[in-house]
């Protein structure tokens, strides 16, 4: 089975996260996308990161309804910090009759360089990019290689921080959240102050 990865803090998950992953998904030669919950990022604000748990609940409650779209915990059991070269190692020792492929931002395959060991994921690891507002679209190493596929997926300007910022100035923001999430923020009052 090809499984596409798709590693995020989702705090929370929005629709722009299910349009990305579904078009992937539905458009691609991968079976299923995981979306993998990632740990607390020491470059990450705390106050304004829920825990773990909560982070994960919202993605079982806005993919319950996509039998593609599997919520993942890995990286919960995993040494911190996590590094994505050791994840593949741990889910190829794990699942060994799945291959696995990352999906990510254009944003991110930029940086790809700065990573630890991009050299071995870019061997042995396919990368599904979807697309992002920028510039600079043709002007960087990693375009041209055979293990890089760019998706033709639309493109989503809706971010975590935009919906968390909006919530606690009061705003409407319901549309961009799945309803059950959306319930389950507000009946708990996350991101509220």
């Amino acid at each position: 089975m090809k499984i596409g990865l798709y590693f995020g803090s989702f705090n929370p998950i929005h629709i722009g996260h299910l349009i990305i992953a579904n078009h992937i998904v539905e458009y691609s030669d991968l079976d299923q996308i995981w979306m993998v919950v990632t740990p607390h990022n020491p470059l990450k604000k705390k106050e304004t990161l829920l825990n773990d748990y909560q982070r994960l609940h919202l993605v079982h409650l806005a993919t319950e309804d996509y039998s593609k779209i599997i919520p993942s915990d890995i990286e919960f059991k995993l040494p911190q910090p996590n590094y994505t070269i050791n994840t593949l190692a741990y889910l190829q020792d794990k699942f060994p009759n799945h291959i696995f492929s990352l999906i990510m931002g254009e944003d991110n395959l930029r940086s790809l360089d700065k990573w630890k060991n991009h050299e071995i994921i870019l061997q042995n690891h396919d990368i599904y990019v979807y697309p992002r507002v920028s510039s600079e679209i043709d002007n960087f190493e990693f375009k041209n290689n055979p293990k890089i596929h760019m998706i033709d997926a639309p493109i989503v300007e809706i971010s975590s921080t935009f919906i968390r910022e909006n919530i606690k100035n009061k705003k409407n923001i319901q549309p961009l959240l799945p309803i059950k999430v959306w319930e389950y923020i507000d009946d708990n009052n996350f991101y509220k102050k």
